[in-house]
Formats: structure tokens, sequence, C-alpha cells
């Protein structure tokens, strides 16, 4: 593949950007040299999104430049900073599921004629697929893609828009490790060739020090390091973000023993959202005191099984027990079993964006005493204990009262660990028996990382069950007491965490047997 001119210096020189009275850029500034992997760190509500924002023009920067080979730009909308040669892959997939892979890149062009010549776009397609580094079958529907060809898929359609510059937001969040070692590793022989330059936000030092050539880290707005890989450590990358180093290794299991079953999930079955099976018959028991672990890679129905067991997906065959008592997700059932749930994205799956931090902490249990009489709810009971959820979690907010769809992504987790834990739900910590935790750190930086995880260590030392759903195998191992592969809607593998083999659990997620 050989775009018309080689990638042009990228900088970004003295970037402010205000939100009103917030300012959430000061003074950064940033250089990406032509054919390299830039990696920027930083803390989740450090200032990276924004920084990348202003870069694609989605945000209009309050002050400061952007210059491409030294020469100032404007780059005041994504359309213009495509048309400069800057692209960029989201963490979420942006692709049209109904339309075929060679249709998701011909409708992401600007210049689409009145008419196409369809013949003549696919001798195109089959033409520019030749000469890349990956393989997506052009007429396949992208619903029928793994979450690794879509998201080579969306690498793909910004080397198919010639972008000189290819900004990666955390690009391997749903990939297996050997899926992600490819990607990235691919970007970087195409970086190393002087095809394309990479910028990549990720929160995971191994990929930053086998695959990045120089790092920019943000704290709070402003650079507080830079520096070439090569001549750093993880440990000097983690203080430059926050001040401490991570931790090297988990912290011992504590004195409990697993218990007996607490969940058991019998031949369970559910559709997808079109109507197709998306998990067939599958059969685990979860057990007190345990960390069980669901590996998988996005799209092979552990969605669904999440949405089953929080009461947001009808089963469509087989059942869920919890203790002797066939398992109905109503509300009333949820609290009377101690049955909790921390969906994945819970911005948009667990909170309400315009509510208050406190009114979202409370609503396992506003209508219960001591928050409520007489159908009356006490707002000055539901602040307090708002507020010492808030001091116990550490959140991060300017009061019980603002809006929780204002907080950073680390901090909207960590208020709801705090409902679903204990803090926001009716009755003593210790009425919770089973948790369900969907890729609870996705996206999030290593402190916060290293808070949550600490918090279900926890919660399964004090006896809660707990179902943890990631397809980050570093997460599972660091936390699992037995782990399941689930592919195809069927487990396929199960081990006990202490004797698993990441590489064997990478091929099961993967679908090779």
């Amino acid at each position: 593949m050989t775009p018309a001119r080689p990638p042009p210096v990228l900088e970004v020189a003295d970037l402010v950007k205000d939100f009103g009275a917030f300012r959430a850029l000061d003074g950064v500034s940033l250089r990406v040299a032509p054919g390299s992997v830039h990696a920027v760190l930083g803390e989740n509500g450090a200032g990276k999104s924004t920084l990348v924002k202003c870069v694609m023009g989605y945000h209009r920067a309050s002050s400061g430049r952007v210059l491409l080979d030294g020469v100032e730009v404007t780059p005041d909308s994504p359309r213009r900073a495509q048309a400069l040669g800057i692209g960029m892959v989201y963490q979420h997939f942006t692709l049209v599921p109904n339309l075929t892979v060679a249709e998701n890149l011909v409708v992401a062009r600007a210049d689409l004629p009145f008419v196409l010549d369809w013949r003549t776009e696919v001798r195109a397609l089959e033409a520019f697929m030749a000469r890349t580094p990956f393989r997506v079958p052009l007429d396949a529907p992208v619903r029928s893609l793994a979450a690794g060809e879509k998201q080579k898929l969306e690498i793909l359609k910004q080397l198919y828009l010639h972008s000189r510059i290819v900004i990666l937001d955390e690009p391997t969040s749903v990939l297996t490790p050997s899926e992600a070692d490819d990607v990235l590793g691919r970007l970087r022989e195409l970086a190393c060739a002087g095809e394309i330059s990479v910028v990549i936000i990720t929160h995971k030092f191994r990929e930053v020090v086998r695959f990045a050539d120089e790092i920019t880290v943000l704290r709070r707005g402003r650079v507080t390091g830079r520096g070439k890989v090569a001549d750093l450590t993880p440990a000097q990358m983690a203080e430059m973000m926050v001040g401490v180093a991570p931790q090297d290794a988990p912290p011992a299991r504590g004195p409990t023993a697993i218990g007996p079953p607490r969940m058991r999930v019998e031949a369970l079955c559910a559709d997808d959202e079109l109507g197709a099976p998306a998990l067939h018959a599958i059969s685990f028991e979860l057990c007190a005191g345990e960390i069980l672990g669901i590996a998988a890679v996005a799209g092979n129905g552990q969605e669904e099984l999440v949405e089953v067991l929080a009461g947001q997906r009808p089963a469509t065959g087989g059942a869920v027990r919890v203790g002797d008592e066939i398992y109905a997700p109503t509300r009333a059932a949820i609290r009377r079993l101690g049955i909790r749930c921390l969906p994945e994205e819970p911005l948009t799956s667990a909170c309400v964006a315009g509510m208050t931090v406190a009114e979202n902490l409370a609503f396992r249990d506003f209508d219960q005493p001591p928050f409520a009489f007489a159908h009356l709810v006490s707002r000055p009971a539901i602040l307090a204990r708002a507020a010492a959820a808030i001091a116990d979690y550490g959140v991060r907010t300017r009061s019980p009262e603002t809006a929780i769809g204002e907080l950073s992504g680390g901090n909207v987790q960590r208020v709801v660990l705090a409902r679903e834990l204990g803090a926001g739900a009716a009755g003593p910590a210790g009425d919770i028996r089973v948790l369900v935790a969907a890729n609870p750190c996705m996206g999030l930086d290593f402190r916060a990382v290293g808070e949550i995880h600490d918090r279900l260590r926890a919660a399964r030392d004090r006896g809660v069950a707990i179902l943890l759903v990631s397809a980050d195998l570093d997460e599972l191992f660091a936390l699992a007491d037995r782990i399941l592969v689930l592919s195809g809607g069927k487990i396929v593998h199960e081990t006990r965490a202490p004797a698993a083999d990441m590489a064997v659990i990478g091929e099961r997620m993967a679908g090779h047997v």
C-alpha cells in the first residue's frame, strides 16, 4: 500500500480547551514524527480524548495551534481532518452492521458520486485489499464478522480513505492477545515503512513497550512527561501518569474458601437483537466466594448472558437457579436474592446521565427505609448516604448533586460499584450474594483498574459469588479462580485459573479448537 505522499509531522502547540469554567487542556504540546507510533497515556479524565477530538475537529480549541509539516491547519470538523489526512479509529465500532464490508468502505468516502458504478468500485476495492496488511471478505455483512475482523475493517477504512496519520482509541479492548499483537504489529510495520504515522491511546503498558516509539503523558490537562519508550520502564511511565507505580502482581487470595453453588445456569438459551440464537444451551455453576471468569471476544453471546441475568433480555430456553429457587429477574426477586449487576458501559446501561450522583446511588433502594416513609422519599437521607459512598469509594465529583454524566468513566464505575456492592443496596453489604460484572475496567487507567479489582477481591473474600465477563485475559488471570471460554454462544473450554494457559484460552476465544 503506497499513499500519495509520506505522512507529515503532526504538531500540537500550546493547546488550550475550556468548557465553561473547566479547563480540560492547559497548554498541551505534542509532536508525532513521520512514520512513528506515538502513545498518549494518562488517567481517565486527563484530557486524552479532548486532545484528539481537538485534532479531529470535534472540538474547537480555545487557543493553541495544530500544524502539519510546520503549517498551521484548522481541522474544524472530522471531515476537514480527514481531508487533511488525519483519521481516527474509535473504541466502539462505527460500522453499519447490515451493510457489507465493501459497502461500509465506499459509504465512508466524502467524494461519492450521485450514481455508483459498482463493478468499478469492487475492482478498485479488490486492488486495494491486495495491497493492505489485513484481509476481510468484501462481500461479508459486517454483522457476521468477529470483533477482530471488525477492528481490522475500521483500520482498513482509514487506509482506504488515505489517512496518513491514524489515531487509535483503545484499539485492542475487543481483541484477544494474539489478535492485538497482530493488529498493532502490522500497523507498526506500515509506520516503519514510512507509509503512515500512528497515535495510540492505550492503558496497556505491554502494548506501549512493544509497539510504540515515543510517549506523551497527560495529567489533569497538562503534559507531565514525554520521551522515547526505549529509555523508559513501565514504572516510570506510571509515575508520570499518577505518581505511583502499578502493582507487579495481584495479592494472594483471602482466607475464605470457595463455598457451595450459589447460582446454577442450566441449558440456557437466548436470541440476539435480530432473533438469531446467541446462547446455545450453556450450563455452569457459580459458587460462593468464587470469581468465575467468562473469557469471550465481543459478539459471542456474553452480552446476551449478562442481559438475561440482569433481567434485560428474556431467555428462550433453560433456567437459572439461585439456591433452590428458579430465578425470575424481577426487581423484587433481585432484591430478595441479593443479585447485583455491573454492566459494560455503565453510563448507558446502569445510570441515568442527567440525574445526580446521589440519585443514581439510590436506584436500588430509594423506596425502602430509611430513604422512604409512606411513599415519601427522604432527600436528606439519600444525600447523606451518597456523601458517605463518595468518600468511601473515592469518587471525584464536585458534589453528590452533580449529574453523573459529567463524571469520567472511572468515576462513573466507582459510583455503580458503590451502589452494587453495598453502599447503594438495600440492607447491609452482606445481603449481596451474586455479582455479575461485565468488562468492569474497559477503557480505565491502571489506578482505577487497581481500585476496582481490589473491591471485587474484597467482595469475593466476603463470600460473594462473582461472575466476571471480560475480553481482557490479563484481568481474568489477575482475578478469576476458574475460567470458562465462551465462543459462538457455547462454552468451549474450562480450566482452573492457576493451571490456565493464556495461549490456549486466546485460541479458544478466537474459535480455534
